[in-house]
This record gives structure tokens, sequence and C-alpha cells, in this order.
């Protein structure tokens, strides 16, 4: 059995739009319209949603009529379900760019030589973007995700290079004082 596609959250289900079975959708693309042009939108475990068959811009979102005959109320108990596509459906970033997917699963190592551990998330509690490592003992921990701390990304090599501040890293992964040292 293959493993599932990697998904990309591209919208949000916002409720439903007026008597006749819309859809009121949130785009979350950098383009809006695109995240109707990659295919079927499915939820996170990729069970299909919603297949666009029209789409028109609200004050809010978009009105859009899917393939898939749901009432109002349907539309109105799905209201904050993200909606995905499959990595592969995605265009490629633009440099400097990557998709929170292509992080997920690569190894975090210290500019140091220093094995971390494993990204296992990415997230963004409104003060920038994280990611969350699984050291290989004990629980996750959080880095900023800047180009200052993390200043190489390798998605060939299926790694992360960090240069954080001690201080951010768990005490077990922290090198020692004199370890390494230069002053």
């Amino acid at each position: 059995m293959s493993a599932p596609p990697r998904l990309v959250v591209v919208g949000q289900i916002a409720g439903a739009f007026g008597v006749k079975g819309e859809a009121r959708v949130r785009s979350f693309t950098a383009d809006p319209e695109a995240c109707f042009s990659y295919g079927p939108l499915m939820d996170e475990a990729g069970a299909v949603v919603l297949t666009p068959v029209r789409h028109r811009p609200l004050n809010e979102g978009f009105g859009v009529i899917a393939r898939e005959q749901r009432q109002r109320e349907d539309w109105e108990a799905m209201k904050g379900l993200l909606l995905h596509v499959p990595r592969v459906a995605m265009p490629e970033p633009e440099e400097d760019e990557v998709y929170v997917t292509d992080l997920i699963g690569l190894a975090v190592e210290h500019v140091d030589g220093r094995a971390l551990g494993v990204v296992t998330d990415a997230p963004n509690f409104g003060a920038g973007d994280l990611i969350e490592v699984k050291p290989p003992r004990g629980g996750v921990f959080y880095l900023p995700f800047t180009h200052a701390v993390v200043p190489e990304v390798d998605l060939s090599a299926r790694r992360l290079r960090v240069d954080p501040d001690e201080d951010l890293l768990p005490e077990a992964l922290q090198r020692q004082s004199g370890e390494g040292d230069t002053n």
C-alpha cells in the first residue's frame, strides 16, 4: 500500500452562500482564485469535500458551485473545515520559499554538526513562522523559521541546518560550556 499524498492547505469553508447550495470558501493562496485550479478540494484525510464547477468573488471569499450536491445546512455544518490539495498539484515555490508540507520529516542539524531532531510541524501562532522539532529524546521544541536561525534548507538532502542561540535549545541539546567556544 502506498503512502497517502502529502497535502497542502489552500482554503477553508466559510459557510454557505445563498439558498441554492453554494459554498462560501476563503482562499489562502497568493492568487486567491488559484485555489480552484488544483482539482478537487479535500479534507485532511484526503477525502474529496468540494469539486469546484464555478466560483465567483464575494466580499469575503468566493461563492462556489460544487459538483457535490449539498444543502445550505451541510455547508454551514462544515464551516471552518480546511481544504487541501495534493502537494504534487501545486506549482513549485518561488526561490526562498517552501511549502510547510515539504519541511515535515526533514532532519534538523546544527551548523556545528549536532543532530537536533526532525521537523514535525511548522506552525505560526501569530508572532512569526516556527519549526517544531522532535529531538531524539524528550518533548518537542520550537525554533524561529528565519534566515538567521535556519540559514540552509536542503530539500534534496532532506535536511535543515540551523544556527540558533543555545538558549533556544533544550538543555540536553545545548553545547556544554567550553565546548566549541571561540571566545
